[in-house]
C-alpha cells in the first residue's frame, strides 16, 4: 500500500520568517508524522488520509496515505478532492460579511427583515429576535436541520432551496433566540438565502465570483462534482461495523443546502484559504473582506454558560493548551470526516481529510501541532558532532504490547509507540550513551532506565531490550 508523504519547498525545511526568527528543521518531525499517521490508518481501518501543514504563508508539508477508491485500488493524493460538508460554512460566514463590509447588511438585522418569506413558527413569546449575528454563532434557536430526513441513506437525497422555504411552516424554533448554542444547518442555509436576497446572485456564482476566484481557490467548489467521483474526488466509506468492514457510500449533492455543507476542496486549497486569513490578520490592506472584519470573525461572539462552547462569526474558537486560541471548523457528510484549523499565534495551519465516517481529523491535527512544537530551534555544531543513528530506525515488536517505532530526534532517539492518540504525549526520548546503549530522557532533564539493542551475527540491529523487556525488529 502507498504513502506518499511529501516536503513541499525543500528550502523551507529549515523554516525562518526572518533573520531574528529562530531556525528549525522540521524533517524529523514530518518523518514521524507520516509513520504515525499511516499507522492511525491501518490501525483505525480507515481507506484513506491527506493532509497538508502550513506556517504563515508556506506550505511546509503534505502528504497522503491509503486510498481514495478502494475498489479501483486507486491512491489517495494530496489534490485528491473530498465533500468538506460543513466547512462550506466559512465560505457562507465570509460571503455574509463581505455584504456586511458593503453596508448591505447589519449583524443585528432580523432575519425576516431580509427574507420575508420566512415563517419557521417562533414558539416562545419573549424569545428575542433572531439576527444574522444569531445565526452566524448558532445561538439562534433554530432546529440543527430542516424538515426533510435527508442524511438518511442510502440515496442521501437533499431537498432543493425551494422544498427547504416551502416547509419552514412545519417547523419551529428549539429554544428562544440567544440562549443556548444549537448547532443548525437550517440555519446557515438560510444565510445562503441572505447572500442571493442582498447581492442579487445565485449564492454558488456570488461565492465563486467574489471568494474562490479573487483567493485563487481552483480546487474548491460549492458544489459536489458527480463526474470527478471515484478519481479526482474520493470516494466515501461509511462507520467500521462489527464485521471490521466500511460499506462503501453512495456519492450526495447537498443541492438546497450548499451553504451550509455543500462544497468540495482539497487539503491544499484548505492551507491556501488558511494563508489569506494569516495574510489578512497582517495587514490593512482589503482582500476580499477589510483586515479588521476578519479579526472580528475570530473574536468569541457566543460563550454557552459552561464556558466550554464558544463560537466567532462562523468559527469555532477555543482554547490551546497554552491559553492561546485555536480558530477552526470541521465537516462530517456521508462518507467524509474534514478539519481545518488555524493556530493564529504560531501562524500555524492544518488540513485533515478522511474519507470514511470513522477517525478524527482533530486528533490528527493536535497530535501534529504537538510533535511540531517539540521541535527546537536548530544549534550551530559541527558535522563532526553529529551521530549517524539510521542502523537503529524501524519498528519493533512484542507479544501483548503495542508496536514501537524508533527513529532519530535531534541527535538522540525517540520512540513512539503505536497506535498512539496522542504521539506528542506517548513519545519517548532516549540520549546515546556508547555503543547500542541509550538512556531515557526524563521531562526534568536526568536520565532514566537504559535502553540496549541487540545485533546478530552479522552485526546487525535484531532487536532492542528495555525494563527487561525484549522487542524483536520487524522486517
Amino acid at each position: 500500500m502507498k504513502i506518499l508523504a511529501v516536503l513541499v519547498l525543500p528550502c523551507l525545511l529549515f523554516y525562518s520568517a526572518s533573520a531574528q526568527t529562530e531556525t528549525k528543521d522540521y524533517r524529523e518531525a514530518f518523518h514521524l508524522i507520516s509513520v504515525w499517521l499511516e499507522a492511525q490508518k491501518d490501525y483505525e481501518q480507515l481507506p484513506g488520509i491527506s493532509v497538508a501543514i502550513g506556517k504563515g504563508q508556506e506550505l511546509l508539508w503534505s502528504g497522503a496515505f491509503g486510498h481514495s477508491n478502494v475498489e479501483e485500488d486507486l491512491d489517495m493524493e494530496t489534490s485528491t478532492l473530498f465533500s468538506i460538508c460543513s466547512i462550506s460554512k466559512l465560505f457562507t460566514a465570509v460571503a455574509i460579511m463581505k455584504l456586511y463590509d458593503e453596508q448591505k447588511l447589519r449583524l443585528d438585522d432580523r432575519i425576516e427583515d431580509i427574507l420575508p418569506w420566512y415563517n419557521l413558527e417562533q414558539q416562545f413569546p419573549d424569545s428575542g429576535p433572531i439576527t444574522i449575528r444569531s445565526l452566524l454563532t448558532h445561538s439562534s434557536g433554530l432546529p440543527r436541520e430542516n424538515a426533510f430526513p435527508h442524511w438518511n441513506g442510502p440515496d442521501y437525497s437533499s431537498p432543493s432551496g425551494e422544498e427547504i422555504r416551502a416547509s419552514l411552516s412545519d417547523q419551529q424554533t428549539l429554544y428562544p433566540a440567544s440562549t443556548y448554542f444549537q448547532y443548525s444547518n437550517l440555519g446557515i442555509a438560510l444565510l445562503g438565502e441572505v447572500v442571493e436576497k442582498l447581492s442579487g446572485l445565485d449564492y454558488e456564482t456570488y461565492v465563486e465570483m467574489n471568494i474562490l476566484e479573487p483567493l485563487a481557490l481552483g480546487h474548491t467548489r460549492p458544489t459536489m462534482p458527480r463526474e470527478l467521483h471515484g478519481n479526482e474526488l474520493a470516494v466515501g466509506y461509511g462507520v467500521l461495523n462489527r464485521h471490521g468492514k466500511r460499506n462503501r457510500m453512495n456519492f450526495f449533492e447537498a443541492d438546497g443546502l450548499a451553504a451550509a455543507a455543500g462544497f468540495s476542496s482539497n487539503v491544499e486549497d484548505l492551507i491556501e484559504f488558511a494563508q489569506w486569513q494569516f495574510r489578512l490578520l497582517d495587514t490593512v490592506v482589503t482582500e476580499v473582506l477589510k483586515p479588521s472584519t476578519l479579526r472580528y470573525m475570530h473574536k468569541v461572539h457566543w460563550t454557552d454558560d459552561d464556558w466550554n462552547t464558544t463560537w466567532g462569526l462562523g468559527f469555532n474558537i477555543s482554547k490551546a493548551s497554552d491559553g492561546s486560541r485555536w480558530v477552526s471548523h470541521g465537516g462530517y457528510c456521508p462518507g467524509y470526516k474534514t478539519r481545518l484549523q488555524l493556530h493564529p499565534k504560531t501562524k500555524m495551519a492544518y488540513a485533515v481529510m478522511i474519507n470514511s465516517s470513522g477517525g478524527d481529523p482533530a486528533k490528527y491535527i493536535l497530535g501534529m501541532h504537538r510533535l511540531i512544537q517539540k521541535v527546537k530551534p536548530v544549534e550551530k555544531e559541527s558535522e563532526a558532532g553529529k551521530i549517524d543513528l539510521t542502523d537503529y530506525q524501524g519498528f519493533y515488536e512484542m507479544e501483548n504490547e503495542e508496536e514501537w517505532y524508533v527513529t532519530s530526534w535531534e541527535n538522540q532517539l525517540a520512540v513512539l509507540p503505536l497506535p498512539s492518540s496522542d504521539p506528542g504525549e506517548t513519545l519517548t526520548i532516549y540520549k546515546p550513551i556508547d555503543h547500542d546503549r541509550f538512556r531515557r530522557v526524563r521531562d526534568d532533564g536526568e536520565l532514566g532506565e537504559t535502553m540496549y539493542f541487540n545485533r546478530d551475527s552479522e552485526g546487525k540491529i535484531s532487536g532492542l531490550r528495555v525494563y527487561n523487556y525484549l522487542y524483536t525488529r520487524k522486517g
